[in-house]
């Protein structure tokens, strides 16, 4: 995830500040880098990183500040020069040349974030890779390759039963894929790795990061597991009702005003829902990240789990530290319910799990239980295209051009785009007498817009659906008209069953345009997440430069001199780094240099006396950009957990109007826009004013009692309950505990980051003690005491061979607290609980360290292992338009944004140009948007500002007030 930019100044770097402080002398941080030098990768999980430097490393890179908070729990990069905000940057330390720029103290800063997180990434890639597949592969290795290296494995083989296993089969045995399965993105996800064709597609198991033997803590299987939690937890306990009632619950001003985030009636403005808002992010954003899950992972099949039904807690709470049952009155004091019944998780495989020896060491071969991905885990757009037969039939082609997708008027409203139409709604047959053949979908689906994907839909689906299929159309008719223009130029178009026949424009069939197109708009999704939306996440100079290097590279492919620098890494990388026999070179190493041409289009050229040889007919050239790191790739549960978002949501939408952007005519409960609703909130609406409304509108921070009341008080009638309702907070915790997630301070030592020692470690100790703040926090864990209560500890047992202690010794029961006390339950908190709980972001964080580790290691690897995202991202396979489409954010050349944005010259952002062609009505209002999650109408001040406050022309929209 993070680039290793460092690695080509660090050597450089280093001598030069050394020789600067030994002759002037002038700071001690200057002198402190002089003694400075790069520490090796941990080669047992004990010795890991951990994010945590030495002194004179914190005072090189941040002076004393970052040196007084190296006693904290929690990393020590975000506290450097130029990490955060203006106020963090070291004065009069400016640079003329580049070099210079790295030698100052904001340089030395923002790179050693950058070098901090590459560490944590190659530990992450050594340590945490744990395939339910094929594990002791990964530990066995295959008699000459070492397991690290591998790069296929028979688990990734398609079975015989699959309708495409005579293709890839030859007379010997051996999968491969060729011809018409190498060319698109397959509908199932197959084929994308030539020699793994099962990897990836729908319904292969879902991956671990922590070790199996950490996984399903509540069942006891191991003595760790059993000394960490003592017989305190299970599916249900503690109540995760009562988590969600005591820790999650929102509180309002005015109960009434927010009706448990049913609003008032006809959409009133004077609906009133509370919740604590995070200033640098929008409401686009949290509907953007349910778009992109859609695409990644399921354990749903249809929308459904298993038949049988559980309950959902209320049942159990502490009181006085001994737990009690939940009478009636206090469960109605709480609100929770007694009665919600939910339905039970599907499991693929039951435990006990099977176990293998190596070296005298005794191996689980796959965690207690195992789930199956429903979906396709590639970024290839399945939302909008589709992930299996069942699937495909829900997505409408234009039947006038099947190269499109198909699109009608909806509504009245005023507008260029409005003229590009709306998706359909699903077909029932329910008014038809003949010839009517309805679409596969379940009865509470009805009455939505058509969809590859339509479970959980609301309007933000609704609106992020239609955006991307105008896009696929908008692409197609580009493509049309070059075509027209030029009918018998080379599209850049190849058949791999016949690689050296030029394909014309006008020789491109409706079938080719419309795969091209897939290939385009799911590259645009991957782009725009990973330069656009994960840089405001996360909105901070080292996030910044280490996304867009993940992406573009280190170098500017503009400067002829960095081309061909470019081309060096790239061959190094491609030739010689993957193919290395050691674990060393072909992972750690590969990992950090891979950003010098960045992972994007990487392996897409190979050089021999600088001219491009990378040839269709080879297939090593085809897959030959793609990384695995020795374990196949699919997304793993702890994915899963680090994406439960749902406090982003507001309960209410507050709706504008492109005529008066300032005003806002009417609150919208989210609730109204579920489902089939959706469809006629989008057509009163219209594409462009929702995109105002949720473009300026501030979304929930992630922190505790920040909940969405509706989610907590969901109608599902299909569950035929007393109650027919559910909690969704609740039941995030109950799914969780049901595939074996462990619980929160396991979780951060399997992943290599420091562990908690008691709920008081969570408090942001760069609060000043009495402030409002501080004590609002002391306050939350006060709550997150009750709730989850205190033991006696026991320093006889040890709770964990994942991490030491700082002096090497064992961690036990008493967290390094005196034998006996009374010790906080911190290892029985829920890892959501947990990250919720984080109250010390880095600068401009929208998320918690623990859940930015796990991306650390996972949002890489989905550009790595994607061979459409590297040697395939090619004209042979996007067109020459869909590639240059794709590099340049649109038809024509860059466009570049005036001026500069938090010191850099910036491109106009994908999704931008995206919204400005489907959208020509919004151009006006982002005219001045440099990111379209950031709050449209926010002032966005210098260098990575947080505040807020109205941008010129914005000062009497009330959401300002």
């Amino acid at each position: 995830m993070i680039s290793y930019r460092n690695l080509l100044f660090v050597p450089v770097a280093l001598c030069l500040t050394a020789c600067t402080a030994n002759i002037k002398e002038r700071i001690s941080s200057d002198r402190a880098c002089a003694r400075v030098g790069l520490r090796p990768i941990a080669d047992k999980q004990t010795d890991r990183f951990l994010g945590k430097v030495q002194e004179d490393t914190a005072n090189c890179r941040g002076g004393e500040k970052a040196v007084a908070r190296r006693d904290s729990v929690w990393l020590d990069w975000p506290n450097y020069w130029g990490a955060g905000d203006a106020s963090t940057k070291a004065q009069g330390s400016g640079a003329i040349t580049e070099l210079g720029k790295h030698l100052k103290p904001n340089g030395r800063g923002v790179d050693g974030a950058l070098i901090d997180l590459e560490y944590q990434r190659m530990e992450l890639i050594r340590f945490n890779l744990n395939d339910n597949a094929t594990y002791e592969n990964y530990i066995k290795g295959d008699g000459v390759t070492p397991g690290p290296v591998l790069k296929t494995w028979d688990a990734m083989r398609l079975p015989a039963s699959h309708p495409q296993y005579q293709q890839v089969t030859s007379s010997n045995g051996k999968q491969v894929c060729q011809g018409d399965l190498i060319r698109y993105r397959n509908l199932t996800g197959i084929c994308n790795d030539l020699y793994n064709p099962a990897m990836g597609s729908t319904n292969q198991l879902f991956a671990r990061n922590v070790r199996f033997e950490s996984t399903f803590p509540d069942l006891g299987k191991n003595e760790l597991a059993r000394n960490r939690h003592a017989n305190r937890l299970d599916l249900l306990k503690p109540d995760p009702q009562i988590i969600s009632r005591k820790l999650f619950t929102r509180s309002q001003e005015k109960p009434d005003a927010c009706n448990f985030g049913q609003g008032l009636p006809d959409n009133a403005k004077n609906a009133q829902c509370d919740y604590k808002k995070a200033p640098f992010f929008n409401v686009l954003a949290a509907y953007w990240i349910q778009f992109m899950t859609h695409d990644w992972f399921s354990h749903l099949r249809e929308g459904h789990n298993a038949d049988a039904k559980m309950s959902v807690g209320c049942t159990s709470q502490r009181v006085d530290n001994q737990e009690q049952p939940v009478t009636a009155e206090q469960a109605k004091q709480l609100g929770c319910r007694t009665d919600d019944k939910a339905d039970v998780s599907y499991v693929a495989q039951h435990e006990p799990a099977p176990t293998f020896k190596h070296d005298g060491k005794s191996y689980m071969s796959r965690a207690h239980k195992t789930t199956e991905n429903t979906v396709t885990a590639w970024w290839d757009a399945s939302q909008i295209y589709g992930f299996d037969e069942t699937s495909a039939k829900r997505v409408k082609r234009d039947p006038k051009d099947s190269a499109k997708l198909l699109m009608r008027p909806r509504g009245s409203h005023a507008g260029t785009g409005e003229k590009l139409g709306y998706l359909p709604v699903f077909n029932t047959c329910e008014t038809s007498k003949t010839g009517c053949v309805p679409d596969p979908i379940h009865p509470h689906w009805s009455g939505q817009e058509t969809a590859a994907f339509a479970d959980n839909w609301t309007v933000g689906m609704s609106f992020y659906h239609n955006l991307f299929v105008r896009e696929h159309n908008q692409f197609v008719d580009a493509f049309r008209v070059q075509a027209a223009a030029t009918p018998m130029a080379d599209s850049g178009l190849r058949n791999p069953a016949k690689p050296d026949q030029v394909i014309p424009y006008k020789k491109v069939s409706d079938e080719e345009l419309f795969q091209a197109a897939r290939l385009v708009v799911s590259a645009e999704i991957a782009k725009i997440h990973t330069i656009e939306w994960t840089t405001q996440l996360l909105y901070g100079e080292p996030m910044n430069l280490g996304m867009n290097a993940n992406w573009n590279g280190l170098l500017d492919k503009d400067n002829p001199v960095s081309k061909k620098l470019a081309e060096v890494l790239n061959k190094i990388v491609t030739e010689h780094l993957k193919n290395a026999p050691n674990e060393k070179e072909s992972n750690q190493l590969y990992s950090a240099f891979a950003a010098g041409a960045g992972i994007f289009g990487l392996g897409s050229h190979r050089y021999e006396h600088h001219k491009d040889v990378w040839d269709l007919r080879n297939l090593d050239d085809v897959n030959g950009g793609i990384n695995h790191f020795g374990s196949p790739f699919n997304f793993p549960e702890e994915f899963i957990t680090v994406y439960r978002l749902h406090p982003l949501l507001p309960d209410l939408l507050e709706f504008r109007d492109l005529k008066a952007p300032n005003l806002i005519t009417k609150k919208v409960p989210v609730v109204s826009t579920f489902r089939g609703k959706a469809t006629q909130a989008m057509a009163d609406g219209g594409l462009s004013n929702w995109a105002l409304s949720m473009g300026r509108q501030r979304l929930g921070a992630l922190t505790l009692q920040n909940q969405a009341q509706f989610l907590q008080n969901l109608d599902l009638p299909r569950m035929q309950s007393a109650t027919n309702k559910i909690d969704v907070a609740a039941l995030d915790l109950i799914r969780d505990r049901e595939r074996g997630v462990p619980r929160f301070n396991e979780f951060r030592r399997q992943y290599g980051l420091t562990q908690l020692t008691g709920f008081d470690d969570f408090i942001d100790k760069r609060l000043e003690p009495g402030s409002a703040e501080r004590k609002e926090q002391e306050r939350l864990i006060g709550m997150l005491r009750e709730v989850y209560g205190q033991h006696q500890c026991d320093a006889s047992k040890i709770i964990t061979d994942a991490q030491l202690n700082a002096d090497g010794s064992p961690i036990n029961d008493c967290l390094g607290h005196p034998d006996g006390s009374m010790v906080d339950n911190i290892e029985d908190v829920d890892t959501v609980v947990g990250w919720l709980s984080e109250f010390t972001h880095p600068h401009g964080f929208a998320i918690s360290e623990t859940q930015f580790d796990v991306f650390i290691l996972n949002a890489s690897r989905r550009l790595f292992s994607d061979r459409f995202f590297t040697s395939s991202f090619r004209p042979e396979f996007y067109s020459t338009l869909g590639h240059q489409w794709v590099m340049n954010n649109g038809p024509g050349s860059k466009q570049m944004e005036p001026g500069l944005y938090n010191d850099h010259k910036v491109e106009v952002s994908p999704l931008k140009r995206i919204m400005l062609r489907t959208m020509p009505e919004l151009s006006g209002q982002l005219g001045d948007v440099r990111n379209i999650f950031d709050p449209w109408a926010r002032d966005r001040g210098e260098y990575y500002s947080l505040q807020w406050k109205p941008k010129a022309g914005a000062e009497s929209d009330e959401s300002f007030h």
